[in-house]
């Protein structure tokens, strides 16, 4: 059943409508008609079934008729902090990480990074990423839709650090068998020191650093260090920039029982 998120004034206690892309796309693209179904949500606190009464290209409304639970959200809100790659590959981490379970997403600039960062361009680069994310959401049925953060310079990526109950920097060096250490381990560590069972790491707020298509510098991984966050390997291989963020954010909803694991 196709999913939209909507804004909380476009729902009421019985009826919902679909304006700008998403009437349109019900309309025109799903061929939607009086009697078809959808599931809506507000990002929020609901989620329902709804059956179209009316459908336009410009305006869908609909009743609801069934309120559905909102429990297909992780229980770690877990953010990708991507430093920022050339060409779509931030598209690809964005959609892919979405349809995973991350919470939100904070671009930032690093040493190695490759793209020339224009702030002049952002506001349309925000919008683009938030439009990727609100389709992710829709298909995967999330309840909500991650938040987009606004590129962060390296500084400001390290004084947010403290902010996380966890934060894990993704270091290549750490893949080395002989001194590195994994995600499982690190979560462990921090469950330990937290003295935190899986009930109470119910709200845990996980912060994912991953690096650009040059990698980090030793210097910067000794400020990461430094400022609060776990150097991590994600294995002997070496992961591509768009691939290492979705590893790492698997790994961490395993951990957290989201795929039967601890």
């Amino acid at each position: 059943m196709q999913r939209y998120f909507i804004a909380s004034d476009q729902f009421t206690e019985t009826k919902v409508q679909l304006t700008g892309e998403d009437a349109h796309h019900a309309a025109r693209v799903m061929r939607m008609k009086a009697g078809d179904k959808f599931i809506v949500s507000d990002g929020e606190a609901r989620t329902a079934i709804a059956e179209v009464t009316e459908a336009s290209s410009a305006l869908v409304e609909a009743d609801i008729i069934e309120l559905l639970s909102t429990d297909s959200e992780p229980l770690w809100s877990v953010t990708i902090a991507q430093s920022l790659p050339k060409g779509d590959k931030m598209e690809l981490v964005i959609q892919k990480g979405t349809e995973i379970g991350a919470y939100a997403f904070a671009p930032f600039q690093s040493e190695r990074m490759i793209v020339q960062y224009d702030a002049k361009k952002e506001a349309k680069r925000l919008e683009r990423w938030s439009k990727i994310a609100k389709e992710a959401a829709e298909q995967s049925h999330r309840n909500r839709v991650p938040d987009i953060e606004q590129v962060r310079s390296w500084r400001e990526l390290m004084q947010s650090i403290e902010r996380y109950d966890l934060a894990l920097f993704c270091y290549e060096r750490e893949g080395d068998a002989a001194h590195g250490k994994g995600i499982r381990t690190a979560v462990q560590e921090w469950k330990r020191r937290s003295e935190r069972s899986m009930e109470q790491a119910s709200s845990a707020n996980l912060l994912l650093i991953v690096g650009p298509e040059g990698g980090f510098t030793e210097r910067e991984a000794a400020e990461a260090e430094s400022a609060g966050a776990v150097l991590v390997g994600l294995g002997k291989r070496i992961l591509r920039t768009e691939t290492a963020g979705i590893v790492g954010l698997t790994c961490l909803l395993y951990e957290s029982g989201e795929m039967g694991g601890a």
